[in-house]
């Protein structure tokens, strides 16, 4: 009853100035609630010059970074009574509210976050703020866990059937199913049987919370030809609602499924504010023998008799690995760093964009009213008794569909190109608060659009591009571990603008759906109020989708490839199938950044089957 006193208190608080009319304050509550750190280093921003040894060190394995793969690594190599394992995150422990779904979003920018963003580009985000797009990835026990918005995505197979052909066997479709049944507790009401399996450490479950939105909207997209499928099933083509990593309404991360089960392992050690610096590897032999790491303003060290195993996540990893004197061997030199191994980590950079300006208005109340279900105490109840209610669902995202745009060059007919998914509300619901600054869309452009719809009943269809053309890489700022990286997105960059064309034909796919009968019996429309900085353009042409999309485009985090899995002799990648690094022994990178190309999945159901497979390639090698 206290948790559901304070939660109340949360809402209420953060809530009540938009009551009152008084909408400026709102933020600076949220950001002192939930103890921000934007904008400021969580640790003292100058490297520590003072050493500290701990002769006593020394694991069997060490694993930086506690994620879906580092967290899966650290439970099942921990299985092994002899093995004596050390995880190292760099954040710290969560709180309980991070469990709550409903606020997941209001996590982002916080200290949970370690604040990342895209370096300025021309061609988009022109109106983003700074014009710069946020690239969130979690800091703390259970990584990007902690923010995420609980979809469980595994992907379409042909995504692991060319991973596979790309010189990386073990990697199909068929390999890596039996890891994703491995860790699923699925708890679905609408499954294809034999793709799912009960029993694993993450429970993935229907969303117990449905607007007649939603409901209204998956009806409207059967209309218009997508089926409703099971999209981790036989086919992903079609429209579901969203299979959620929770339990009784209660997000599961990394550490929730995967550590809080066996934190009493007496040979697993799980130590927080622990920021690794750097790999350590014997020059001459170029053997991985440890870690270089910062706590409490000190510099230690941890050894290990095994392996160091990086799974600090998709723009961490190959961070740490040039810090370590493993990468491009040109650019680690321009920062006096003495070249280990030269490899492209950091070459390449895959991410999913998402477009946040297709927004509909209604005649009828049929989406989230926030404000009704934040004042009712019924909702507290509803959710702490019955664990119901508006805040089971991840800010309001309740369904998705798969769809190949008539434009599509992929010759396999069952292969999307684009996702589509749905905010029963939309960035006006919390009236500006929190989503509005995830996405980055500056206050003159959601004064413009989204603030004369404050109080109305709307609802949103974000798409969101799956296999982008574009691709981006990430440098060194400097060899200063506290320094960011920079990451050069370069979305909508491809030379035949190929990306531009699959979101415009996503939109008017959007639109068809939506002028299914299903949503017109509320009179949906779609808000034709032009985007600063587009008015020059008819509104709904080609050219003005093209003109919103370089305008606004966000990120959905998914990262990929910068750790690139391949055969050594092809040159452009870091990891071989075993996820060893290229020319460096003992030393494996183990999370998303190893994806060799972008998947039709969200990244964190990925995550865990790489984490479940190099676990066993783990165990298989040191059992010979």
């Amino acid at each position: 009853m206290k948790q559901t006193c304070y939660l109340q208190q949360v809402m209420l608080i953060t809530f009540l100035p938009v009551i009152n009319g008084n909408y400026q304050i709102i933020g600076n509550m949220m950001n002192f609630l939930l103890n921000s750190t934007e904008n400021r280093p969580l640790f003292h921003p100058l490297y520590p010059q003072t050493r500290h040894d701990d002769a006593n060190a020394r694991y069997d394995f060490i694993i930086v970074g506690s994620g879906p793969a580092g967290s899966v690594l650290a439970n099942r190599l921990s299985e092994i009574p002899e093995w004596n394992v050390l995880l190292l995150e760099a954040g710290e422990e969560v709180s309980h509210l991070t469990e709550n779904p409903f606020l997941t979003g209001y996590f982002q920018n916080t200290k949970y976050d370690w604040g990342y963003k895209a370096e300025q580009q021309d061609g988009f985000c022109r109106g983003c703020i700074e014009g710069r797009v946020h690239w969130t990835q979690g800091l703390g026990l259970g990584g990007s866990t902690i923010l995420n918005y609980m979809y469980y995505v595994r992907g379409n197979p042909l995504d692991y059937d060319k991973w596979a052909a790309s010189g990386n066997p073990g990697w199909s479709y068929q390999d890596m199913l039996p890891y994703f049944l491995k860790s699923e507790d699925a708890h679905l009401e609408r499954k294809d049987e034999e793709f799912h399996n009960e029993g694993g450490y993450l429970s993935v479950s229907d969303i117990p919370y449905r607007t007649e939105a939603a409901k209204a909207y998956v009806k409207a997209a059967q209309e218009a030809g997508h089926p409703y499928v099971d999209y981790n099933g036989k086919n992903q083509l079609g429209v579901s609602f969203v299979q959620s990593t929770s339990r009784e309404g209660k997000k599961c991360t990394a550490e929730s499924s995967f550590l809080r089960p066996v934190r009493k392992r007496s040979n697993l050690k799980i130590q927080t504010r622990s920021r690794v610096s750097r790999v350590l590897v014997d020059e001459e032999s170029k053997i991985a023998y440890g870690v270089e790491y910062i706590k409490n303003g000190k510099v230690r060290y941890a050894l290990a008799n095994k392996e160091v195993i990086l799974s600090a996540g998709a723009l961490h990893s190959p961070h740490i690995l040039m810090l370590s004197g493993i990468g491009p061997k040109q650019h680690l030199e321009q920062f006096d760093i003495p070249v280990i191994q030269d490899l492209p980590v950091g070459a390449q950079l895959y991410d999913h964009t998402a477009f946040p300006g297709i927004v509909f208005r209604l005649n009828e109340s049929i989406g989230m009213n926030l404000l009704r279900e934040i004042i009712n105490p019924f909702t507290y109840l509803q959710y702490f008794i019955k664990s119901r209610g508006i805040f089971t669902t991840p800010d309001g995202f309740e369904t998705l569909t798969y769809i190949r745009t008539n434009i599509s060059s992929e010759p396999d007919p069952s292969y999307p190109d684009m996702e589509l998914f749905v905010y029963s509300g939309s960035l006006n619901t919390d009236y500006g608060l929190s989503f509005r600054k995830i996405v980055n869309v500056p206050p003159a452009i959601y004064d413009k659009i989204w603030k004369p719809l404050e109080g109305k009943p709307v609802y949103q269809v974000f798409p969101m591009l799956v296999h982008p053309k574009s691709k981006g890489h990430m440098e060194l700022k400097s060899r200063d571990p506290f320094d960011s990286p920079k990451f050069f997105a370069n979305y909508l960059s491809d030379p035949e603008n190929h990306d531009v064309k699959t979101f415009i034909a996503a939109i008017r796919e959007i639109q068809r759906i939506n002028d299914s009968p299903s949503m017109q019996r509320y009179g949906a429309k779609l808000v034709d109020t032009k985007i600063p900085g587009c008015e020059e353009y008819q509104f709904n042409s080609d050219k003005y989708w093209e003109c919103s999309l370089r305008t606004i485009i966000a990120s959905l985090y998914h990262y990929v490839g910068a750790c690139k899995m391949g055969p050594e002799n092809n040159g452009d990648t870091v990891v071989d199938s075993y996820l060893r690094v290229h020319g460096v022994k003992q030393l494996r990178v183990v999370d998303t950044s190893v994806i060799p190309l972008p998947l039709t999945a969200h990244a964190a159901a990925p995550a865990y089957a790489i984490g479940e497979k190099a676990a066993d390639v783990i165990k298989t090698d040191w059992f010979q």
